[in-house]
């Protein structure tokens, strides 16, 4: 979707319309779940502590989430998939791939697929979906976010590896600020440099993410739309741009990770019983910290209080703490995500 909680927020009260709107809550240690276009075009973003946001934009205007009409919504786009194919692989509120090779309405193309399905949900739902097409999610993810908002952006088998090679490397999926840094640090710009690195030399590198970074860079992505994917766990984490050694910086830092997550265990009712600390230490040491509670977790207070107890038996004294990371499982229900997709991936294959 196509700044979603904040085009719901604009949809249902005219008096937004227009103006710069963060969805979330503007005290100090708040920060925003959503940002519409015009916020946007001050350098606003989710995930930005409120305080920065309002730096930028001394006029933002903050409206607080309400998840349940986000879910709402969320439950009439899954509908309307649901009409073209049942291979729909919701990924958050508002995203989720869609296999449409075979789909319910005989249609030969998957971009007409995709136009119509963006027609019906303004039809229906007064908002706009950015579609991707491509014939694997890797290639679909970045198609859909290529021509936002209202876009809809096709990446046909025989132009895949010549789109890749020219696409900036922030742009792949799962690099992130830091990574980018590290990539441009070794001469990765685009995708066509990241192509001449090997697998093993990536691997050696980003761990794990190297396989990923290889195969994304030949434009391949071998993984089938799953529509039974069972969420596990929610958690979120962040790299400092300058590495800490103050402790009540660690927990004020520890404090906007623990809200995001919250916002999230919130946004897809995963209330789970065992919280995880992790911290990667400037030497690249990681330690985690786990702590299972006898019943779910249903009050940010007491999500907060374990993380905080948890975070003062680690010691910090020693050595700077490059990256911090919380997250929740052990769901009672272990339930999938929640019914999402809003925010279009659909995929062909020849």
């Amino acid at each position: 979707m196509d700044a979603f909680y904040a085009s719901v927020e604009q949809r249902d009260f005219p008096e937004y319309r227009g103006k710069p709107l963060a969805v979330g809550h503007p005290e100090a240690r708040g920060v925003v779940a959503a940002a519409s276009y015009e916020a946007r075009r001050y350098g606003i973003r989710s995930a930005m502590p409120s305080k920065i946001a309002l730096r930028k934009c001394p006029h933002l205007i903050f409206a607080p989430p309400r998840f349940e009409v986000y879910r709402e919504v969320s439950a009439q786009i899954m509908d309307i998939f649901q009409e073209y194919t049942a291979l729909v692989e919701p990924l958050s509120l508002d995203e989720a791939f869609l296999d449409v090779t075979e789909n319910h309405k005989q249609m030969a193309s998957a971009t007409l697929i995709a136009r119509e399905i963006k027609q019906r949900i303004t039809e229906q739902t007064r908002l706009t979906a950015s579609a991707g097409v491509s014939f694997n999610k890797f290639l679909a993810k970045i198609a859909s976010d290529y021509r936002k908002p209202d876009g809809l952006y096709v990446i046909r088998p025989q132009e895949a590896e010549a789109f890749v090679e020219s696409l900036e490397i922030e742009r792949f999926f799962g690099v992130g600020k830091v990574t980018a840094q590290k990539m441009h640090r070794m001469g990765i710009h685009t995708g066509a440099d990241l192509k001449l690195f090997s697998e093993e030399r990536l691997v050696q590198h980003f761990g794990k993410a190297g396989h990923a970074y290889y195969e994304n860079a030949h434009a391949i992505d071998n993984r089938e739309v799953n529509p039974h994917r069972v969420r596990k766990s929610v958690g979120a984490e962040n790299t400092f741009e300058t590495d800490l050694e103050a402790s009540i910086k660690m927990t004020m830092e520890l404090y906007h990770i623990a809200r995001k997550v919250w916002e999230r265990i919130e946004e897809d009712r995963f209330y789970g019983r065992t919280i995880t600390l992790k911290i990667k230490y400037m030497d690249f040491e990681i330690i985690t910290r786990s702590r299972s509670l006898p019943s779910p977790v249903n009050h940010f207070r007491i999500f907060w209080d374990t993380a905080k107890e948890m975070l003062s038996h680690i010691d910090t004294d020693k050595k700077k703490v490059r990256l911090m990371g919380l997250s929740i499982s052990h769901n009672e229900d272990d339930a999938p995500f929640p019914p999402g997709g809003i925010q279009l991936k659909l995929e062909f294959k020849d």
